[in-house]
């Protein structure tokens, strides 16, 4: 492992970041139901760490908001930037450690999932955070296309990820496999990468990030969207991805503990499209676990698989069913920053 790495999700947090939804943005046709969804996020991790949102308007307008909705307003820092969309696992940095304890913010390339939507706005945000101050540490930007819910880390050296997102010819196109590979395993402090060619929920437009279908709780275990369902479209795919996950292997050679999660009930758009809703998109805070529910069947289920995998932390379900009329969920407007001991 090199000097500076990535730490796994469960290490110590000194923030959460939240980028705040636009009235005038993505989410305008669900605007009011949104920024709710917003505030029980903001809410619940502000009762654990603090919570650094990314704002476009009146800080103290989303204030007494916070302030309204029951939020530690002690643990609330609001900055004042620029945004196109709420996406901060992607648009934010990607922070690693360094061996004198040190963070640096990896401000890598968002280019809205391969070209798909306008990211200039998001692509600034780490650059305009360190240039207020609002980013202790060092940044360092790179010229390397890259999101964070396309990358899952155990803190040990080891990231799973998927082909279909990282080799995508939409964001590093001079680079192959091997390459990708060599500059991830440099700049993240890793030792090995584990490719999957499987999981991809219907309605995702990421090309399948990771943090919707598997995800590590400690180094031992991953818990997983599964489907049991054959005649769900997703039967095969999922089928194909635990057999994947069957064949990992830790660093010491033993199999993972391997937790299915259960496939929430079909969740439509207006139009009749399949909403990407699953389990998976969970964010682990220092003292708690938040879990996306949707208010359907498989909630509880979800949350009775996760509760003992977290013994040390209180497991809580946020309604994200407003979130993923855009295709995403809970961990993927969420970014973690990483504590350090200097």
């Amino acid at each position: 492992m090199s000097q500076a790495y990535l730490p796994a999700e469960w290490a110590p947090q000194q923030a959460v970041m939240l980028t705040w939804p636009r009235e005038d943005g993505d989410f305008a046709h669900h605007f009011d139901q949104v920024e709710i969804n917003f505030l029980e996020i903001a809410r619940q991790i502000s009762r654990f760490e603090p919570v650094w949102i990314n704002y476009c308007g009146e800080p103290e307008s989303l204030r007494r908001q916070l302030s309204s909705s029951g939020a530690r307003l002690d643990h609330i820092k609001i900055h004042k930037v620029a945004s196109d969309d709420v996406w901060a696992r992607d648009h934010g940095p990607i922070t690693v450690v360094n061996a004198q304890q040190q963070l640096i913010h990896l401000d890598f390339c968002f280019n809205g999932w391969g070209g798909k939507f306008d990211a200039s706005r998001d692509n600034e945000i780490s650059t305009s955070l360190n240039a207020i101050g609002a980013l202790p540490g060092q940044i360092e930007s790179l010229d390397f296309v890259l999101e964070g819910g396309a990358i899952e880390v155990d803190g040990r050296g080891t990231l799973l990820t998927t082909e279909r997102c990282l080799l995508a010819k939409t964001r590093n196109p001079a680079m192959n496999r091997e390459d990708i590979e060599g500059f991830l395993k440099s700049r993240l402090g890793l030792e090995r990468i584990h490719w999957l060619k499987h999981g991809d929920l219907l309605g995702d437009d990421t090309d399948g990030h990771i943090d919707t279908i598997a995800r590590f709780c400690d180094e031992h275990t991953i818990a997983y969207q599964a489907c049991e369902d054959v005649d769900d479209a997703h039967y095969a795919d999922l089928q194909a991805l635990e057999q994947e996950l069957r064949a990992l292997r830790q660093s010491d050679g033993r199999p993972y503990r391997l937790i299915p999660l259960p496939l929430p009930s079909a969740i439509v758009d207006e139009d009749g499209k399949r909403l990407p809703a699953g389990y998976a998109n969970f964010l682990i805070l220092n003292g708690a676990l938040l879990v996306p529910v949707y208010g359907v069947a498989q909630d509880e289920a979800a949350l009775d698989l996760l509760r003992p995998l977290f013994p040390a932390r209180e497991v809580i379900g946020v309604n994200c069913r407003p979130l993923i009329q855009q295709y995403g969920s809970l961990h993927c407007v969420t970014m973690q920053i990483p504590a350090t001991a200097a």
